[in-house]
């Protein structure tokens, strides 16, 4: 990196983010299944041969699983110190495919690629906006980008209840906040997502009623879907929420207003709401 930590606007956000991958353990966090939903629309077996470039990797929990999809060339730039654990973690993955850095993905020259993608990252940074033109920089004409965020809709839970916490929560040591203030917070959100996706998929007399009910309820979208994971998933999550100096939620109109960029080519975009409290969008750069 050119620049020192102390000029690097996110770098406090990503040391914070390098303990909870450092820490995290072995291997990917994420299932081939949870891939496969973040990348939707796009086919992973697309990517065969494409050069592709990751943008804020973490530990390469999505790296691992872009890379048995066999494309000629994998990249990724990481702000935080997670390189280490990063190899461990794709050391299965042919020689020679993988090309990983270390620094700002904002200020980043790394070439240009066929599909760029940023998951869970820009709402992070310190600048989204800057973060959402580096992924467009780095896309070659006519190639792909991708990207997921938390969504300002259906996330007033979060935003109210959980935010005042993390702002306290991520100046604790890491440590601290991983088991004394994550762990309690995701014992009780674990039997509620499960409870909520029990009462959903309610049987007999009235169950139509009780699920109409509980699709009402905060956050039941996403609680359907994180209640199919174990508990260890639950808490890396809480301790990723809790961690960070800095969250944003981006509103539709925000994510419109990526779109809109001269560089993109209006017939390709995609916006997708998932999970009722993130958005996914991309589309392709244009030609010309």
């Amino acid at each position: 990196m050119n620049e020192t930590a102390a000029e690097i606007p996110d770098a406090r956000t990503a040391a914070a983010f390098a303990t909870s991958w450092n820490t995290v353990g072995a291997g990917p966090v994420y299932t081939h299944e949870q891939f496969v939903d973040w990348f939707a629309p796009i086919d992973p077996a697309s990517v065969a041969g494409e050069s592709v470039l990751e943008m804020g990797f973490g530990n390469g929990s999505l790296l691992y699983h872009m890379g048995e999809c066999g494309p000629g060339r994998l990249c990724g730039i990481e702000l935080g110190d997670t390189l280490a654990q990063t190899r461990k973690n794709l050391i299965h993955l042919p020689e020679g495919m993988v090309d990983l850095h270390r620094g700002d993905l904002t200020t980043a020259e790394l070439g240009s690629f066929d599909l760029v993608y940023c998951i869970g990252v820009l709402h992070h940074l310190d600048q989204p906006r800057a973060g959402f033109e580096a992924v467009l920089r780095h896309t070659r004409p006519g190639g792909r980008f991708h990207c997921w965020v938390y969504a300002e809709e259906g996330n007033g839970v979060v935003i109210h209840a959980v935010d005042p916490i993390r702002r306290v929560a991520s100046r604790l040591p890491w440590w601290l906040t991983k088991y004394g203030v994550a762990l309690p917070l995701a014992i009780p959100y674990y039997a509620y997502a499960k409870t909520v996706r029990a009462l959903s998929n309610g049987r007999g007399a009235g169950s139509g009623v009780l699920v109409r009910i509980v699709s009402h309820l905060p956050l039941a979208d996403y609680s359907r879907w994180i209640a199919q994971r174990p508990f260890p998933f639950f808490h890396h999550v809480a301790f990723d929420q809790l961690v960070t100096p800095r969250t944003h939620y981006l509103s539709r109109e925000t994510v419109d207003s990526f779109l809109r960029h001269p560089d993109v080519d209006p017939e390709s975009v995609y916006v997708v709401f998932r999970n009722g409290n993130s958005w996914k969008f991309g589309g392709r750069r244009r030609r010309a």
